[in-house]
């Protein structure tokens, strides 16, 4: 989920539609809701990170946290992930996420939630999570302590977190390691691997 940056507008996503950049349904416009605030993510942020999951990505169970246009779980989906499961709290934005899986036939699901919620009730574990909140809200700290504390990510598994350049601080994890970072005028991501045993739990 995107907030307005000033960032070039050949880097900006027309209002209205995300599109898949790679994999099956490649160059695919797909519906997003209208919805104040809601920007889908960059093409060239989604091909870095996409460039970093290329060996995580085939059969992948993904998650999808605080989903908006469904951007980034679609990519996954496109690119031959297994299954994503999407959370997002506006109803309007959900039902348009719902109509997408349909018309894709996407091997998916959609949870109509605050994601804060939803977590603790989802009783699987992911290859993939993302998380990517609304910005200047604090989400993305509680968010992964969640995932942390109710064994939401397989070992070896990984998670994406994008948020604002100043943002609170992630919580610490002897078993999350940072492997990919970047950093630009407004906002910051990282690539964490979650390196547990795996008869954990």
């Amino acid at each position: 989920m995107k907030r307005v940056s000033k960032k070039p507008l050949r880097q900006k996503q027309k209002p209205g539609n995300v599109r898949i950049i790679a994999g099956q349904w490649r160059g695919r416009k797909l519906p997003v809701a209208d919805t104040d605030g809601l920007r889908p993510t960059t093409d060239r942020n989604k091909e870095t990170l996409f460039n970093w999951l290329m060996a995580d990505l085939h059969d992948a169970q993904c998650l999808d946290v605080f989903a908006g246009s469904g951007g980034l779980g679609f990519e996954a989906l496109s690119r031959y992930a297994g299954h994503c499961t999407f959370v997002e709290y506006d109803r309007a934005v959900a039902e348009q996420l719902s109509k997408n899986v349909s018309v894709l036939h996407a091997n998916a699901k959609v949870i109509q939630s605050d994601a804060l919620k939803a977590l603790p009730t989802l009783g699987q574990r992911f290859d993939i999570i993302f998380i990517d909140p609304p910005f200047n809200k604090n989400l993305a700290p509680p968010a992964l302590q969640l995932i942390l504390q109710h064994g939401l990510v397989n070992p070896d598994g990984v998670i994406y977190v994008e948020q604002e350049i100043n943002a609170a601080p992630l919580p610490t994890d002897p078993r999350l390691v940072q492997i990919k970072e970047k950093r630009l005028a407004q906002v910051q991501y990282q690539l964490l691997r979650y390196q547990a045993s795996t008869d954990e739990g």
